[in-house]
Parts: structure tokens; sequence; C-alpha cells
């Protein structure tokens, strides 16, 4: 692990009769008014950086949801050794911070009034929006699959009902049974995802129903980590995964949730367990704003993540299209953190500086195994791409296992680090 990447982880006049809660701030020669709908990594951490930049800011958060579950972590409590509530982060920190957090759902953004529209039938005016929906799952993306057949087949890629329920079909699995993982075709939310989940299984597995089997049928080619993940599978699981590639027929053609099947170029598999992860796109309201592109993602100025379909308006997180940064939590930390710069200049009148981006992944194969990437990235007119020379990743071959102990630690530090950054 490099010094660079360990330096990296320490560190509205016409409102009033539209029902609009509020007047946009700069009409009435305020410091501004902000609205983030979604308050996860990108929405949450753009709210708590520009108070920071400018306590006078009138900064309110829309989130549906009582309390933020991550994404990150939940692989573990699949595998069981984290517990969901260990991922379940409340909004107490923001409010301290002095933003609005305000239950609801976003249903429409008008960008000619400069309002967000909720479930509820009230409106909050903005003179800045930031869009962070996260992901939605095209359930049509697998033939046979559907949201009544994630009940048997799960996807849980959303953490939550989802995590606990792939988690209990592992434990009533028998010992002897086939694990089935289908990973989708790039782009989705977290690149590393579905191999630190085959990884965690299988330890699961080895330790509990060492007779079973994993079989992971995959639309691509290559995946992130791909040499790391599979050296791993060699040594601590032997015999126990196999993965197929798109080429040599792992992409999967259709799913029966009834006989428990997965047709692919590769054959019919029947499962004992079977975790599909579907396609995916930009959260429903970047749809129902127009923020989004013919492939489903919000196109964006990479230099300040404001969106070339909206004035502004600005898209931060795994809906974005954000060239060479992967789908992550840490690459929306680091996304909320420019946004929320780009606003306070945009406020005042200023061009901002030139963003500093990077992305941290950690994934554990077993608690005490840890493996990492770091990526340090430039803007360029051909966008977001990836700095030579200026990131790095887990030696293939450590010189003692106390390495991979140790990040299997630095994983684990991390996500106290971010979510205290984001949450706390």
């Amino acid at each position: 692990m490099t010094t660079t990447r360990r330096s990296l982880l320490k560190t509205a006049g016409a409102a009033a009769g539209l029902g609009v809660i509020g007047m946009p701030a700069l009409a009435q020669g305020a410091a501004g008014k902000i609205v983030i709908v979604g308050a996860g990594f990108g929405g949450a951490t753009t709210a708590r950086y520009l108070k920071r930049a400018n306590p006078a800011l009138d900064v309110t958060v829309v989130e549906r949801d009582d309390r933020y579950v991550t994404c990150p972590f939940s692989n573990y409590v699949i595998a069981g050794f984290r517990k969901l509530d260990d991922l379940t982060h409340s909004f107490d920190g923001l409010r301290k911070a002095g933003i609005k957090v305000v239950k609801g759902e976003a249903t429409a953004i008008d960008t000619a009034t400069r309002s967000v529209s909720l479930g509820d039938g009230t409106k909050h005016a903005y003179d800045r929006l930031v869009v962070s929906p996260g992901v939605d799952l095209s359930f049509t993306g697998v033939p046979g699959y559907s949201e009544a057949a994630a009940e048997k087949m799960p996807h849980a890629w959303k953490a939550g009902p989802q995590t606990l329920l792939l988690r209990r079909q592992l434990e009533a699995m028998p010992d002897g049974g086939t694990f089935i993982l289908c990973a989708p075709a790039n782009p989705f939310r977290c690149p590393p995802g579905p191999y630190e989940r085959v990884s965690v299984v299988a330890w699961y597995l080895k330790t509990s129903k060492p007779k079973s089997k994993i079989l992971v049928l995959d639309a691509k080619d290559v995946f992130s980590k791909q040499g790391l993940f599979q050296a791993a599978w060699e040594s601590e699981f032997p015999g126990m995964v196999t993965w197929i590639a798109g080429k040599d027929g792992g992409k999967v053609e259709s799913v029966d949730p009834a006989s428990m099947t997965v047709k692919s170029g590769f054959g019919s598999e029947t499962g004992a367990v079977i975790n599909v992860i579907p396609p995916q796109r930009a959260g429903a309201i970047a749809h129902a704003a127009g923020l989004v592109g013919d492939n489903g993602w919000c196109p964006v100025d990479p230099m300040t993540f404001a969106s070339t379909r909206a004035a502004n308006v600005y898209v931060v997180g795994d809906a974005a299209v954000a060239g060479a940064m992967p789908k992550s939590g840490s690459s929306a930390n680091t996304q909320g953190k420019v946004v929320a710069a780009a606003i306070v200049a945009s406020l005042a009148g200023r061009t901002p500086g030139a963003p500093a981006l990077f992305n941290i992944c950690y994934s554990l194969v077993t608690p005490e195994y840890g493996i990492s990437t770091t990526d340090v990235y430039q803007v360029s007119d051909k966008g977001i791409t990836t700095t030579p020379n200026a990131g790095g990743v887990s030696v293939r071959t450590p010189t003692t296992l106390n390495e991979r102990k140790l990040e299997a630690e630095y994983t684990v530090n991390w996500y106290k680090s971010i979510t205290a950054d984001v949450w706390a």
C-alpha cells in the first residue's frame, strides 16, 4: 500500500403563488438557498461542506427515509460478521450542523421556477439544486426478473430488507448447495462489490458449509481488482469459486424463480441461492426532471458536476456520468466536496478552481484479509481521466500475511472515517 493512499484516507418572485416553501434566497439578498435531493454519500457530503464553507447558506436536504443504510459493508452483513444496525446512520449530525432535513420523496423538479415538488404536495424553492438520487434497478434488463422475483432471487444491491433476505437464504442453504451470483455489465454501482460479495460468502460457506460451491455468471470479461480477487479465491477457497466471463457464456439470458434456474451461454444452472444483480440507471427523479442522457445516466460538467441538461442544477454520486471515476461511496464523497465548492463560487460570482478528485475502494475477502485500490483523477478535454502514476493497488503477492490483515484494518477504519465525515 502506498503512502499516497494512506494519506488520502486521513485526510423563484412567483414562488409564493405556486405554493413554494420560501422565496429563492438570492432574490432576497441572502447568501443562497440550496436544496439537495438525497442524503447519501454524495448529498449529505455536499450539505455538510456547503455549511462549512458558508454557514449563512440555507441548506435543505430532502430524503425519503428516516435513516441512511450504507451499501458499503452490506456484504459483511450477508456474510454474517456485521449487523445492519452497524450500517445505519441518522441525520442528527446534519441537523446539528444547521442543515434542514425534510422527510419526503422528490417527485418533480421545475427548473423554470427553481422548485422541487414532494409527494405530499409541498414545494421547496432553490437558488441551486443538487440531485443525488443514487441508482434505480432495471429489473427488465434480465428476462424473467422482476421486483416480485427479487423476493426469491434477491439482488441485495440496495442495503436493507434485501440484504437480510439474502443472509437468511444463505443460512438456510444446505451444505453442498450452489450459490449463483449474476453480475451485470458496466456501469453499475460499486464495481468491486459483486466480487467482494463472492469472497465473503465463500468465507462464510468455508467456515459453515464447506461442501458448497459458488458460480459467478458475469456479463463482463474483466472486473475490478480481478487479479487480486482471483488470487485470493485460489488461496483461501480452493475449488469453491467458478467465474464465467461474458465471452465464455457468462452473460445471463434469463432467470426462472419458480425452478431457481439461470440460463446463460454457459448452460442452464440451478442454484440453492441465486443473487441476481440487474442493470442500473440513475434514480427516478433524475429521469423525471430530464437530467439523463440516452444511456440512463446524468451528463455533467466534469469541472463542477453541474448538469449539462439544466441550469443551476448539479448531479453528484452514482447518478452522474463521471468519466473514469467509479460509482462508489468514496467517489460520491469526493464529488460532494467539489460540488459544494462550485456552488459557493457560483453564488459569489466566481469561477471555481480545478477539482481534486480521488477514489479509494477497499474490499474484504475474509474478516482479516483486505485488498484495495486507489486512483487520483484529473479533468481535461477528455473529461475525468485517471492521473498516471498517482494511485496504487494492493500488491499481488504480499511479503507477509500481515499486509492483508493490515488492509482489513484499513478497511474498517476507512468506513469509520468516511461515515463520520458524511453523517456524524
